[in-house]
């Protein structure tokens, strides 16, 4: 990615504690291009209204930009069909109306739900629930010391009595790229379905939902340009047909009567209440401008940055880095010795390097690496190797300071 596309996000252009902003916190959240303020800017000055609702001008105006970023989100994962594509506030609401609606419906007692240690907490906690709600048993994947998942380990763990298989695609705190394609083809031999967490992901890479042949597939808008609070479920059709509503109300229903009502159609069924129109907006231009880009190109710069940054960072003597050498995404995380990552954090921030510390959302990975907290720096498209080097610099300084201190 070269400088015009960098000088697209207004916000990287501003001085933090007197240094340039150097941003390494996207996979907490990224950056907004103008093209998507500006489109979230034109709805609320010239279309705000809502949606499905009422026939004059304005309503007809968003009913179709609202409509119309949902195709935009079934063409950019691959989806068979817009109606497939449910829109939310993020993954947690994703994956938590699958664990609530499908697993409600199709898990018992006696029953086993897999997933690894290494999840963001939005990919255990739902499943730690269904299991207590049913009697279900929950099993994990052992990763490798390397913090990678393999089918291997997969199939040690999915068995017949296995109905739901839970994994992100990629790590939030290692960047580790998993083979969930493989591991549904797995799942789906024992009659399980395969639900992904997205999150990491679909930033970062093109996506291909029915050739992964997953069955349900949450993502973030915010983590990929988009607003905050917009978020997709995608699901099979066959299996979003079967599933209830989680939550009730206007917009979603068919016939209401005094002791009983009727659903809508898909997707509307599962967005009660008036949605989230001006994030669904941003989120189509997000993927306008993405797409533009090419999710290759995005991919091939998030590994080179990610491959010199490991190579930097390496010069470092006395810092850890978790996971695997070889880097697919832009994630790397770290501690320096004896130095709290808060307290790494802090000295960064302090020549304008913002960087992620602490659990991650991941306190059981936490706990498999035997630390409390670790220090991640996220690359996204708007990055570069000034960037890392910087990194590198306020890092060695922060060794420095510590040093000294001691």
């Amino acid at each position: 990615m070269d400088a015009s596309v960098r000088a697209q996000f207004p916000i990287l252009d501003q001085e933090v504690n007197g240094h340039p902003l150097v941003y390494l916190d996207s996979a907490a959240t990224s950056q907004k291009p103008r093209a998507v303020l500006d489109a979230v800017r034109h709805y609320y000055e010239w279309d705000n209204s809502n949606v499905h609702r009422g026939v004059h001008t304005l309503g007809s105006r968003a009913t179709d930009a609202y409509e119309g970023a949902r195709e935009k989100v079934a063409k950019f994962i691959g989806a068979a069909r817009p109606e497939e594509i449910v829109f939310n506030r993020g993954t947690t609401v994703g994956l938590n109306l699958v664990a609530a609606s499908y697993g409600n419906a199709n898990v018992k007692e006696g029953d086993e739900i897999v997933i690894t240690p290494i999840e963001h907490h939005s990919n255990l906690i739902p499943w730690q629930q269904l299991a207590k709600r049913t009697g279900a048993t929950l099993k994990y994947i052992e990763p490798n010391p390397d913090g990678t998942i393999d089918v291997e380990a997969a199939g040690k763990v999915i068995t017949d009595r296995t109905k739901i298989v839970a994994i992100a695609y990629v790590s939030n705190v290692m960047g580790v790229v998993h083979p969930v394609k493989e591991i549904g083809a797995l799942a789906h031999k024992h009659g399980a379905i395969i639900v992904v967490d997205g999150a990491q992901s679909t930033p970062h890479m093109k996506i291909d939902v029915q050739d992964l042949d997953c069955d349900f597939y949450a993502f973030s808008g915010h983590k990929m340009c988009a607003p905050t609070g917009i978020g997709v479920l995608y699901g099979k059709k066959a299996l979003l047909e079967n599933m209830e509503p989680v939550e009730f109300g206007g917009e979603m229903i068919d016939d209401v009567g005094l002791y009983d009502s009727t659903w809508k159609e898909l997707p509307w069924r599962f967005e009660g209440g008036t949605p989230i129109i001006a994030g669904a907006v941003g989120l189509g231009a997000a993927i306008d401008f993405l797409t533009e880009l090419g999710m290759d190109n995005v991919a091939e710069h998030e590994h080179r940055l990610a491959m010199y940054a490991m190579r930097r960072i390496g010069e470092i003597e006395g810092l850890q880095v978790f996971g695997p050498q070889e880097r697919k995404v832009g994630i790397v995380t770290f501690n320096l010795d004896e130095v709290h990552p808060h307290d790494v954090a802090t000295v960064l921030d302090s020549y304008g390097v913002a960087i992620r510390a602490g659990h991650h959302c991941c306190q059981p990975l936490m706990r498999w690496l035997n630390v409390s907290s670790t220090a991640r720096a996220s690359f996204y498209l708007y990055n570069n190797e000034q960037d890392i080097d910087r990194l590198i610099d306020a890092l060695i300084r922060t060794k420095e300071y510590f040093g000294d201190a001691t």
